[in-house]
């Protein structure tokens, strides 16, 4: 049995970072997210807050596991129409504006257009800007340069385009012939992407799970509420598949999956964590054990809602995270393997 299949997750994943969906502005890849599970025909519910949540029936149905992974991407909102005809914007997630700077998006006007631009400095050319290498990247300074002929408000107006309309990065995806995958969004796309992989493993192969497991595909994680309601009541454990950050101080690379022992909203479940870990072992999975300080995931925040749960957390490393990130298929190898290790295994309390 083919746990992974390369060709075909990367296949799926520039489907999916291809696909618009900042926080908030995330109607078509639900539908798609959608139209995949009734493709492998699997049942599922939509939130009223739009996530979806697929379940296999397990052979224990007392007890279930959640999985969690998040289609929702940073992004940004009009904030103001300028005199000039530029755009002033307003960040959707966290990110910081050197990391968009120069990039190339798209405004989603209320009407359905898609109209391209160009994220900039106001005070970019260097003829005319002795200081545009040194004045602060912020929302006072960085605009969106709109590709129509518009030179005032008014102009931009006539084109659809108004406060509140949502704006879009290009994801610019690139797989290397050695194995790097390079694209915006792979936080939390390329989870999103092994969820749906497993799911068409559990599908095509009859596997039968030891327990009733739910795969919720959230939409608002990086505003904070993505997977924090509609939590089965039977959900003894919740896992958020989601990215191992790399840096200075880091154990997490590109090349292995990583788990999370705490981030900033303190330690997740030890046992749980450390079962992984021993999956993991028994396995031949490669893995790296973290801790990230600026980071938080819906598992947290399902625990600051109130869930009563064990909470973990593990992914794929991903490369200069909220900004030109990147990872290689090996990590996304290594978390295939864990996510079908734990949904296989049994619970800790019920171990022999």
């Amino acid at each position: 049995m083919q746990i992974f299949n390369e060709k075909e997750t990367i296949q799926l994943l520039e489907t999916l970072t291809n696909t618009p969906s900042p926080s908030g502005y995330t109607t078509k890849i639900m539908k798609l997210m959608a139209s995949m599970l009734d493709d492998i025909g699997v049942s599922y519910v939509q939130t009223n807050k739009g996530a979806l949540i697929a379940t296999v029936k397990g052979k224990n149905d007392d007890r279930h596991r959640l999985l969690t992974a998040h289609t929702d991407t940073l992004g940004a909102m009009v904030k103001e129409v300028k005199s000039s005809g530029r755009l002033a914007l307003s960040m959707v997630g966290g990110f910081r504006w050197n990391a968009v700077e120069g990039e190339y998006c798209t405004i989603h006007t209320a009407r359905g257009e898609a109209i391209r631009g160009t994220i900039l400095m106001h005070e970019t050319s260097v003829h005319v800007y002795s200081e545009m290498g040194t004045l602060p990247r912020d929302e006072k300074h960085i605009e969106v340069r709109v590709d129509a002929k518009t030179t005032s408000a008014e102009d931009t107006r006539a084109l659809g385009i108004e406060v509140g309309d949502f704006i879009s990065f290009d994801n610019r995806f690139e797989f290397t012939e050695s194995g790097f995958v390079k694209s915006r969004h792979l936080d939390d796309k390329a989870s999103t992407t092994l969820l749906i992989q497993l799911l068409k493993l559990i599908k095509n192969e009859s596997i039968e799970l030891p327990y009733t497991t739910h795969f919720y595909i959230s939409n608002n994680e990086e505003i904070g509420y993505g997977g924090n309601a509609s939590v089965p009541e039977q959900t003894v454990e919740y896992i958020a598949v989601d990215m191992g950050a790399i840096g200075d101080g880091q154990q997490s690379d590109e090349y292995t999956v990583s788990i999370c022992a705490k981030d900033s909203s303190g330690p997740y479940h030890y046992e749980l964590t450390r079962q992984l870990v021993a999956l993991a072992n028994a396995n031949n999975i490669e893995y790296k054990l973290d801790i990230y300080p600026h980071y938080g995931s819906d598992a947290s925040a399902a625990i600051r809602a109130g869930f009563d749960v064990r909470h973990a957390l593990f992914g794929a490393g991903i490369e200069s995270s909220h900004a030109f990130e990147r990872t290689h298929v090996d990590s996304l190898r290594h978390t295939a393997a864990l996510l079908y290790a734990y949904v296989t295994s049994p619970m800790i309390d019920e171990e022999d």
